[in-house]
């Protein structure tokens, strides 16, 4: 069974950083890529980043490029966002995903 546990949002003020994790069962970041979407209320999802650590690449959206930072952590088959400089407009529920696999979401909210 594919499980996929977000964890690390919160409330920071702009500026501030967050990492968030998605830690993976039932799967092996060998072999499955992990993506992280957002979705602020009233908008529809967005990718902002994902990994293959099989191909050694990374994607980021626009919008979080030379803010946000994704890794992988093999051993622990888990996959890290690390968020700098954290806007307002960043505020929105993350969530993790593997192709048909979706986690619970964290919840992030950056204050003006």
């Amino acid at each position: 069974q594919v499980k996929l546990v977000e964890s690390g949002g919160g409330l920071v003020q702009r500026g501030g950083s967050l990492r968030l994790s998605c830690a993976a069962s039932g799967i092996t970041l060998d072999y499955y890529s992990i993506a992280w979407f957002r979705q602020a209320p009233g908008k529809e999802r967005e990718g902002v980043s994902c990994i293959s650590v099989n191909y050694h690449s990374t994607y980021y959206a626009e919008s979080v490029k030379g803010r946000f930072t994704i890794s992988a952590n093999n051993a622990e088959n888990t996959v890290y966002l690390q968020m700098n400089n954290l806007k307002p407009d960043d505020t929105a529920v993350y969530y993790c995903n593997s192709y048909d696999y979706w986690g619970q979401g964290t919840q992030v909210t950056v204050s003006s």
